[in-house]
C-alpha cells in the first residue's frame, strides 16, 4: 500500500478541486475551501469509511474550531495510523494552522492511500452522515434560539397601539431591517469572494514556494557533486558550474559552457592524432 509516497509521485500533482470532490462525494459535504478540513475530522471519517470500525468516531469532533479541538482529532488520527501500521508522520502544528498547501499534501496522500486500499471504489454500505452523529461534539443553533427568545421579548415589551403613528414606526422599522438585511449579505458575499481569492493566492504562493526549494535543492546536489576533488577539474563540471555562477540573469551561460566542452573534445581529437600508438 502507498504509504511512503514521494514528493514528486503524481498523487501531490492532484488539484484542490478535485481534492474537495472525492471528499464531498464520499463523505456528502460541501467543502469549498481546503483549510476547511484543517480539523483533522473529514481525514478521520475517510479512515473510517476505509477501514469501517477502526475508527472511534465517538471522539472525532467535527465542529472543532480552537487548535485544542484539532490536535485531539489529530491524536485520535494518529492512534489510527499506529494501529493500521502506518507509517506517516503528521505535520499537527503546520495542519492546525488552516495553511492550505499542508493541508493539501496530506489530503493527497490520503486519497492516494485510500484508493491503494480499495481501489477508488466507493463502499455504498457506508452512511457518512450516520456516523458523524457518533461523533463526539455536535452542532448547536444556540445562537438562532437566543434571537428568538430575544424577538419574543420585544414583542411582549412593546405591544402595537393600533394607531397610525405605530404603524407607520413599525412599517420603517421593517424596512429599515429589510434594507439593512440586503447590504450585510452583500457586504458578506463580497467577504467570502475575497476570502476565497486570497485563499488561491495563497496557495498559489505555497506551490510556487515548493517549486522553487524543490529545483533548488536539485541544483544544490549537482553544484556538490561537481565540487567533489574527483570530478571538479573535468571539462563538463567546469562547464555546469560555469551555469550554476554566472553572475548575468539577463545573459545565458550556455554558450560559454559549451564552449568549453567543446575545446575538450578538439582537444581530446588533437591528442589522438599525435598519438603514434594508435597510428
Amino acid at each position: 500500500m502507498a504509504t511512503n509516497i514521494g514528493m514528486m509521485d503524481s498523487a501531490y500533482f492532484v488539484g484542490r478541486n478535485e481534492i474537495l470532490s472525492w471528499i464531498n462525494d464520499r463523505l456528502q459535504l460541501n467543502l469549498s475551501r481546503i483549510e476547511e478540513a484543517a480539523s483533522g475530522a473529514v481525514q478521520c471519517q475517510m479512515l473510517d469509511m476505509t477501514y469501517p470500525g477502526v475508527v472511534p468516531m465517538h471522539k472525532v469532533n467535527f465542529v472543532a474550531k480552537t487548535e485544542y479541538d484539532m490536535i485531539q482529532n489529530y491524536k485520535v488520527l494518529q492512534d489510527v495510523f499506529n494501529k493500521l501500521k502506518i507509517n506517516k508522520h503528521i505535520e499537527v502544528n503546520k495542519l492546525v494552522k488552516g495553511r492550505p498547501l499542508d493541508n493539501l499534501e496530506l489530503l493527497q496522500w490520503l486519497k492516494r492511500y485510500c484508493d491503494s486500499v480499495n481501489g477508488g471504489i466507493m463502499n455504498e454500505n457506508y452512511n457518512p452522515v450516520e456516523r458523524r452523529s457518533k461523533g463526539g461534539r455536535e452542532r448547536n443553533f444556540k445562537g438562532s434560539h437566543k434571537n428568538s427568545k430575544s424577538l419574543q421579548a420585544n414583542n411582549s415589551h412593546n405591544p402595537s397601539s393600533g394607531d397610525g403613528m405605530g404603524l407607520n414606526k413599525t412599517s420603517g422599522t421593517k424596512q429599515g431591517k429589510t434594507g439593512a438585511a440586503a447590504v450585510g449579505v452583500n457586504s458578506l458575499m463580497e467577504i467570502q469572494a475575497l476570502s476565497k481569492e486570497i485563499t488561491d493566492l495563497k496557495l498559489s504562493v505555497d506551490l510556487l514556494e515548493k517549486e522553487r526549494d524543490f529545483y533548488f535543492a536539485k541544483l544544490r546536489d549537482i553544484e556538490i557533486l561537481c565540487q567533489t576533488p574527483e570530478l571538479e577539474h573535468l571539462p563538463m563540471s567546469v562547464a555546469i558550474k560555469k551555469i550554476l555562477y554566472a553572475a548575468d540573469a539577463k545573459e545565458s551561460a550556455l554558450a560559454g559552457a559549451q564552449e568549453i566542452i567543446c575545446q575538450s573534445a578538439n582537444a581530446g581529437e588533437t591528442d589522438e592524432d599525435n598519438d603514434p600508438s594508435i597510428n
